[in-house]
């Protein structure tokens, strides 16, 4: 694309509002802006649409969010008036832009006689995923940039099952955007004249109270067994999580969920953060001084749109986090157990996990009799299998998770759930605190039992254009240039992702491997250890995973920095 004339062509166009011009004007000197803001359009995939607002075609702006939508109702539409009479429902989180982004969206859809249900204020993520079973939809809208800092906006599609679009409808959507230019949109009908053919619906506590009722439904101990009095400090990180993850645990019992007040109401700036990202431990500072405060036993803090929630835990008086991996272990742990003990394990149960997420789970899942099914990144990928078995009746779905802090613990919602999982970590903090154990104490029995994992993401920011390029370039010299030796172990195997072949360097044999192709590799060590690299889908960055298993914690973290250090050093030779 030519930026600078792209630049120019919106400029010079009177579509374009006063607002907009006076922004693009203002960087008129500035090539390299204008470079950012007009060297691609902002890539519409299975994630949606991500990127920073402004105006530009590389940025999230109206322009860019009505043509997506124009692209989705003429998908949908494609489908035939049966499936275009189920409707789509929208929702929206705390961020700049997101009540604005979705009302524009509903009126599209309505413009093109699909109903859309609207909510009245913000929701959790995965109470959109809720809402499009609920009502039977044929899509989902989320306008929503998750954990992104806050100059970012998003745009999530899903489809009739609850779960994000898979390719095969981002590619149809992706093919209509590229037939429309984004000055010349068909014309939208007004909110009044939508509610009155009944082509806008606002949904309010009706659909609230049929997800609090099927998140309550999850719980696993009766009540005897828990010790409600655990303290729970919780951050909804100025984000959509309040109101949802207060009531479930309100209604359960929990009495002693004292909430970060910086950080309690909905608000797109984050004014206490800089990047609101749980996975960060700097999240959690403000929830650390109220811990220390009340005595606290767990913290929680859910992400701005509410999928996604990391812990953090207090063991003899010292704040310990968990990251993505170990909290979905636990919670793995204490299903199977529950489960076990009620004799309820269902008929071929399956949990389902993503490739970049550790084996530990797997170890406690084979232990139950339970399988362990890795698939690509993204919630998307992992409920496809439940989407399919309930055609089938093949397997029966337990529960899915990520190591980047998604999980899933119920099948009325297809999407990552932080007010359920919510609920199931304070209800596992009081039935361990009954027994006198912190998670920690739980967490260190399973190393003992199943061995010493041990786990680290490392991020490599690359922004821009030439982020861009030279990230493409890492992904394809490692594969090359990859350190055949770290420490005292050789690499053993390979698995590329985006050749779908998995090679046994000992046999020297290659075989194929079933699952959808991306941009990752996998590098397997004979002692066990293995990093994956992959191109992060929604940001500017490469990302390693990194993994080792020991007879020590200590052997094992040693391990961890031995790789690191040793991969990094590699990849940054890539120019």
């Amino acid at each position: 694309m030519d930026y600078m004339k792209e630049y120019e062509r919106w400029l010079g166009n009177e579509k374009l509002d006063e607002e907009s011009r006076k922004e693009l004007e203002s960087i008129k000197d500035n090539k390299e802006e204008i470079q950012d803001r007009f060297y691609q359009e902002l890539s519409f995939g299975t994630a949606g649409l991500r990127g920073k607002l402004g105006a530009g075609t590389n940025r999230m702006n109206s322009y860019v969010v009505a043509r997506a939508t124009n692209a989705l109702a003429k998908v949908i539409s494609s489908y035939g008036e049966d499936f275009k009479k189920k409707g789509i429902a929208i929702a929206y989180d705390c961020r700049i832009c997101s009540d604005e982004f979705s009302k524009m969206s509903a009126l599209i859809m309505a413009s093109y006689g699909i109903k859309a249900y609207l909510f009245d204020s913000l929701r959790p993520t995965p109470e959109l995923s809720f809402a499009v079973r609920y009502y039977g939809c044929a899509s989902g809208i989320n306008i929503t940039a998750s954990h992104n800092p806050k100059e970012y906006n998003g745009y999530k599609v899903y489809w009739q099952e609850g779960s994000q679009i898979k390719d095969d409808i981002a590619d149809k959507v992706l093919a209509e955007i590229n037939k429309m230019d984004i000055f010349d949109l068909p014309s939208v009908i007004s909110e009044k004249e939508a509610l009155d053919k009944g082509l806008l619906v606002y949904i309010n506590k009706e659909v609230d109270e049929a997800y609090y009722e099927k998140v309550l439904s999850l719980s696993m101990r009766d009540d005897s067994e828990v010790n409600k009095d655990v303290k729970i400090v919780y951050t909804p990180l100025n984000g959509a999580g309040n109101i949802a993850v207060r009531t479930v645990l309100d209604r359960k019992g929990f009495k002693n969920v004292y909430v970060v007040k910086e950080q309690e109401n909905p608000d797109g700036t984050f004014p206490t953060i800089k990047y609101p990202n749980p996975e960060d431990t700097k999240a959690f500072e403000y929830s650390e001084k109220l811990a220390k405060e009340k005595n606290a036993d767990i913290l929680i803090a859910t992400d701005p749109d509410s999928d996604r929630l990391a812990v953090e835990v207090v063991h003899k008086g010292e704040i310990i986090s968990l990251n993505g991996n170990q909290t979905g272990v636990l919670l793995i742990n204490y299903i199977l157990n529950s489960l076990k003990d009620k004799n309820l394990i269902p008929k071929n149960p399956a949990i389902i996990k993503s490739i970049v997420t550790g084996d530990m789970g797997t170890a406690i899942a084979k232990s139950f009799g339970v399988e362990m099914i890795s698939v690509l990144t993204g919630f998307k990928n992992i409920c496809a299998l439940p989407n399919d078995w309930d055609k089938t009746g093949e397997k029966t779905y337990v529960f899915g998770y990520e190591e980047s802090i998604g999980y899933n613990p119920g099948v009325f919602v297809r999407d990552k759930d932080a007010v359920s999982s919510a609920l199931l970590l304070a209800e596992m903090a009081g039935y361990y605190k009954k027994q006198g154990k912190t998670l920690i104490d739980v967490l260190n029995e399973l190393f003992e039992q199943y061995g010493y994992y041990s786990e680290n993401t490392i991020s490599v920011v690359l922004e821009g254009l030439e982020g861009q390029q030279r990230i493409s370039r890492m992904m394809k010299e490692i594969r090359n240039i990859y350190p055949k030796q770290i420490g005292n172990a050789s690499v053993a195997e390979i698995t590329d992702y985006e050749k779908q072949e998995k090679t046994d360097l000992m046999s020297n044999k290659t075989e194929k491997i079933d699952i959808e192709k991306t941009n990752a590799i996998r590098f397997l060590y004979d002692d066990g250890c293995w990093y994956t690299l992959r191109p992060s889908g929604t940001e500017p960055k490469i990302k390693l995973y990194i993994y080792t298993k020991a007879k020590t914690m200590q052997e094992s973290k040693n391990l961890l920095k031995e790789i690191e250090k040793t991969v990094l050093d590699v990849l940054y030779t890539i120019e």
